[in-house]
């Protein structure tokens, strides 16, 4: 009998719990898909604006897309007013878009905190509270939860009142990330920060994130801060097979994958493939898998030329016969194991509109707030 529990958001069970984080350019239905077929949880898309949902944007409703066997549709979505973030949920709702609606106040980059959003919005604790409470009544049946950060600052945390306005205002759950905005994904995630909010959020689920690299990671997690699921992010860039490895540990087998470089090398024609059929354009499906490349490839063996070539690869039979120049007998190389993998940020100063420290109860939306493109 496994020491855990499935994860509930509203009427969903998650088993084992463990959810995509979403991923700008990385968590479409291609990847999403191929994670899948390696093991189970809850997949999360991309991050699409309200705006850009409301207003019917050609690139984002391409994003809000699942596959056929997609179950629950999870979408996460990124906004600053409360009205306009309303709108976009009752879209999601009437026409059947998801199945699970997440909240993003976690995102730490410049183009989102210059306009009072992502990691920097919780610190407005009004218009944080008027966000949530109004995305949860237009959701009707449909689970909100809501992704955080510490805060902006050690000087400036917010993710105790956030948590705690979450929760009152009926979000299925609440999920942080233990860096602050400021941090960037720089340095270690603050571990304690997610015990502490477990502590403090009692009626719903906390969840977890930030350096799971492997699956003993997502273990030692739970265990030491009481959550009740964990999000996994970087760590399975270029390692899909690490939902496999997830499902083994919470399900207390010990077997992990190590797969050899023919391996990866039928993984990467994998995911090459789903993209072409997703995007159903063959150049355009090959262009966007380049840059998932050094992420597979990273601690093998593979020459500078080789890798040149394989990052400029515009067909699958131009791909086909670049990997078929890898040493496929090549082992995993388990130096790499528990290391971080991804973007690594220093960290930099959080750019905030002005004047937005000066008030942490006003409800303002701050002008021009409202990204009109898609993505995040």
């Amino acid at each position: 009998m496994t020491e855990f529990r499935p994860l509930h958001i509203g009427q969903h069970e998650v088993w084992p719990p463990v959810v995509l984080a979403p991923m700008a350019g990385i968590t479409n239905v291609a990847y999403r898909q191929l994670c899948r077929e390696h093991g189970a949880g809850l997949y999360v898309c991309e991050m699409v604006t309200t705006r850009a949902l409301v207003e019917r944007n050609p690139k984002t409703l391409n994003m809000v897309a699942f596959g056929a066997d997609e179950k629950p549709r999870s979408l996460q979505l990124y906004g600053v007013d409360p009205d306009i973030t309303a709108q976009a949920v009752r879209m999601v709702v009437d026409e059947d878009l998801a199945d699970h609606i997440d909240l993003n106040f976690g995102c730490p980059v410049p183009k989102v905190t210059r306009r009072g959003g992502g990691s920097a919005l919780p610190y407005r604790r009004r218009l944080f509270q008027k966000i949530v409470s109004q995305a949860v009544a237009a959701a009707g049946d449909l689970p909100v939860t809501v992704k955080i950060r510490k805060g902006i600052t050690d000087e400036h945390l917010t993710y105790l009142d956030a948590g705690r306005i979450a929760e009152d205002s009926g979000a299925a759950a609440v999920a942080l990330h233990g860096r602050t905005a400021i941090q960037l994904y720089s340095g270690h995630a603050d571990w304690s920060a997610i015990a502490t909010l477990k502590e403090h959020v009692t009626s719903i689920p906390v969840l977890g994130n930030g350096d799971i690299w492997e699956a003993e990671d997502a273990l030692r997690m739970m265990r030491e801060t009481g959550c009740d699921g964990v999000v996994v992010g970087r760590g399975c860039l270029g390692r899909p097979w690490l939902f496999g490895d997830l499902a083994a540990a919470f399900d207390g087998r010990v077997e992990r994958a190590l797969p050899t470089l023919g391996q990866v090398a039928a993984i990467m024609r994998r995911h090459a493939e789903l993209l072409v059929a997703w995007l159903g354009d063959e150049p355009h499906g090959c262009a966007d898998f380049r840059k998932h490349i050094a992420w597979y490839l990273k601690g093998f063996p593979a020459g500078g030329e080789l890798r040149r070539a394989l990052a400029m690869v515009g067909s699958l039979a131009e791909l086909d016969d670049l990997l078929g120049k890898l040493d496929h007998d090549a082992p995993y190389p388990v130096g790499e194991l528990g290391t971080p993998r991804g973007r690594s940020n220093a960290q930099a100063r959080v750019v905030l509109p002005d004047g937005w420290l000066d008030d942490p109860e006003s409800e303002a939306v701050p002008e021009g707030a409202e990204l009109e493109h898609s993505g995040g």
